[in-house]
C-alpha cells in the first residue's frame, strides 16, 4: 500500500479547501462599500455574490484568493450601496392600462430600484399576480411587496378596493387578504370608510399580525391612529396634523359637522406647534410607527403653475393613456387663481418643514415616491433620486437620505436580516454607483451597475430596459396618432 501514499498526498493538496478557490455567480473587485447603518465607507474590498445572496466581503486581496466568479465587476473608484427601496407606489387606470402599467417595471430596476411597496391602485389582482411572477423569473421587474385591494367603506372614491360597512365585513376583508391573496401589508383609506370602522380595522389587522398604512379620516386625530396600531403614516400632510396643538378639537368638531373639510383644514394651517409635534413623533417613535413623506409627489403637484412638464424627457417612458391620467390633476391646478397657487406652494414649505422634526424625534423616515397613474409626472425608477434630493434639501444628511431608501424599508418589513446592507447572508440586491453618496446625495443617479437577486446588469444592460420601454411607449404613441388620423 506504500505506493499509494504519494497518489492519496497529490489527491488532498488539490482538493484542499485551503488551496481551492470557491466559486461564485458575481464578485465586485477594489469597490469602496457603503455601511449605510453607521454612515461610512469602507474602501478596497471585494463584494462576492452567489446564487442570489452575498456571501463574502472583505479586504480585496484576501477575497480575491479564496474566490473565484464567473462574473468579475472591476469597482475600482466606485461605490456600492444596497438595493434601493421604492415604498410607496402605485399601479391603476384600469384594465386598459394593464401594459403600459407593466412597461414601468424595468424603469426601477434601471435606476437602481431593488424593491417596490405596491400602496394599491384599481389592479391588485394583476398586481398581486405580477409579484407571483416576478418572484418566479417569468416577469421582469423589482422584488413586489403589494397591499392588494385596499379597505375602503361604501361607494368609495377608489376603484379597486374592497367595501366595508361593518365589524363584520372588516373581519371578512381581513381574512380574505391574508389566507387567500396573502398580501404583505393592508392599505386602508378613508373617503367613505367609517371612523371607528377604521380604527377597528388597525385593531384588528394588528392582532392578526399584519402591517397596516392608509389615509387617517379627519374625524380623527393621528394619535387615535396611531393607538390603533396603524404601522406607517403616508405622506406627511397626517404627520402635520399630529402636531397641531388643537388636533382634537378640530376633529371632534369635524366629526359633529359643526365644520366642513374647508374649515377644518383653515384651522389645521394655522395651528402647527413644534411642542406638541415633538411629542406626537417621539410617540411614532416609541411605538415603532414609520413615515413616508411623498415629498416629490407633493411637490410635483404644488408647482404646476411654474412647471408644466411638457418638456420631460421621462415622458417618452410613460404611456399615453397613464399619460391621460395624470390631466385631471393639470386641469385642477389650472383652474387655482394667484392665490390658491400661493396658497398651494405655502402648504407644501409647511409640510416638508416637518421632515427635519421627524428625523429628530428618533421617527424612522422611509422613501416612498407615490409615482404611479394619476399622480402627474411623478416617473418611476428616477422619482425615487427626486425624493432624495428633496430629503438633503429640507435637512436631511445624504446619510439619513440614503437610509431612508435602503434600509427603511426592511425595517419596516421586518427584513433588516435579509436587506439594507453588503454583507454575507444578506441579498444580493446592490447598486454600484461612480460617486460616494454619503458626501452627495445626487450620486445615486450615476448608476454603473445593479445587482438584483444575484444577477448582474451592467450600464449597457439597463440602458436597454429603458430603450425597450421607451420603444414600447414610442410604438403606443404611433398606434394613438394613426387611430385619431382615421
Amino acid at each position: 500500500m506504500k505506493f499509494l501514499a504519494p497518489l492519496i498526498a497529490a489527491l488532498m493538496v488539490t482538493t484542499s479547501p485551503a488551496l481551492a478557490a470557491s466559486q461564485a455567480d458575481v464578485m465586485i473587485r477594489h469597490v469602496t462599500v457603503i455601511d449605510v447603518e453607521h454612515a461610512r465607507a469602507v474602501a478596497e474590498q471585494a463584494v462576492v455574490m452567489r446564487g442570489g445572496d452575498v456571501v463574502a466581503v472583505g479586504k480585496d486581496r484576501e477575497i480575491a484568493r479564496e474566490w473565484q466568479a464567473r462574473d468579475v465587476v472591476e469597482g475600482k473608484g466606485r461605490f456600492l450601496i444596497p438595493g434601493l427601496w421604492d415604498m410607496h407606489v402605485h399601479f391603476g387606470g384600469g384594465p386598459d392600462l394593464i401594459e403600459e402599467n407593466k412597461a414601468l417595471l424595468p424603469l426601477y430596476v434601471a435606476h437602481g430600484v431593488t424593491t417596490i411597496r405596491d400602496c394599491s391602485g384599481d389592479l391588485p389582482d394583476q398586481v398581486l399576480s405580477w409579484r407571483g411572477e416576478i418572484a418566479g423569473g417569468s416577469l421582469f421587474g423589482p422584488r413586489l411587496l403589494t397591499s392588494g385591494a385596499k379597505i375602503e367603506g361604501i361607494k368609495p372614491v377608489w376603484k379597486g378596493t374592497i367595501e366595508v360597512g361593518s365589524k363584520a365585513d372588516v373581519d371578512s376583508a381581513l381574512a380574505r387578504l391574508q389566507d387567500r391573496d396573502k398580501v404583505d401589508f393592508v392599505k386602508i383609506t378613508d373617503s367613505t370608510l367609517e371612523p371607528q370602522l377604521f380604527l377597528y380595522a388597525l385593531s384588528q389587522a394588528k392582532a392578526r399580525g399584519l402591517r397596516t398604512s392608509g389615509h387617517i379620516p379627519m374625524a380623527l386625530t393621528v394619535g387615535q391612529a396611531v393607538d390603533a396600531g396603524i404601522s406607517s403614516i403616508e405622506h406627511l400632510d397626517y404627520a402635520y396634523k399630529a402636531g397641531v396643538k388643537g388636533e382634537a378639537a378640530i376633529a371632534a368638531d369635524f366629526a359633529a359637522g359643526r365644520i366642513d373639510r374647508a374649515e377644518a383644514n383653515r384651522r389645521l394651517n394655522t395651528g402647527f406647534d413644534t411642542a406638541t409635534a415633538m411629542a406626537s413623533y417621539r410617540d411614532f417613535a416609541r411605538k415603532g410607527v414609520f413615515v413616508t413623506p411623498t415629498l416629490n409627489g407633493s411637490r410635483i403637484s404644488a408647482w404646476l403653475d411654474a412647471d408644466d412638464h411638457a418638456d420631460d424627457p421621462y415622458l417618452a417612458y410613460i404611456g399615453p393613456k397613464l399619460r391621460k391620467t395624470y390631466e385631471w390633476r393639470v386641469e385642477r391646478a389650472a383652474q387655482a387663481d394667484a392665490a390658491a397657487i400661493a396658497a398651494r406652494h405655502a402648504h407644501f414649505e409647511r409640510m416638508a418643514a416637518v421632515l427635519p422634526l421627524l428625523e429628530k424625534a428618533g421617527v424612522t423616515v422611509i422613501a416612498g415616491t407615490d409615482a404611479g397613474f394619476l399622480n402627474s409626472f411623478n416617473y418611476p425608477g428616477i422619482g425615487l433620486h427626486d425624493e432624495l434630493s428633496l430629503f438633503v434639501g429640507e435637512g436631511l444628511t445624504p446619510a439619513q437620505a440614503l437610509s431612508a431608501a435602503t434600509r427603511a424599508g426592511p425595517a419596516w418589513f421586518g427584513q433588516l436580516d435579509c436587506y439594507g446592507a453588503v454583507e454575507p447572508g444578506k441579498a444580493a440586491d446592490l447598486v454600484l454607483l461612480d460617486g460616494n453618496p454619503l458626501k452627495d446625495i445626487a450620486a445615486t443617479r450615476a448608476i454603473r451597475a445593479v445587482v438584483m437577486n444575484g444577477k448582474l446588469y451592467d450600464r449597457a444592460a439597463l440602458d436597454g430596459m429603458l430603450a425597450e420601454t421607451r420603444s414600447k411607449v414610442a410604438a403606443w404613441n404611433a398606434a394613438g396618432t394613426a387611430r385619431a388620423a382615421q
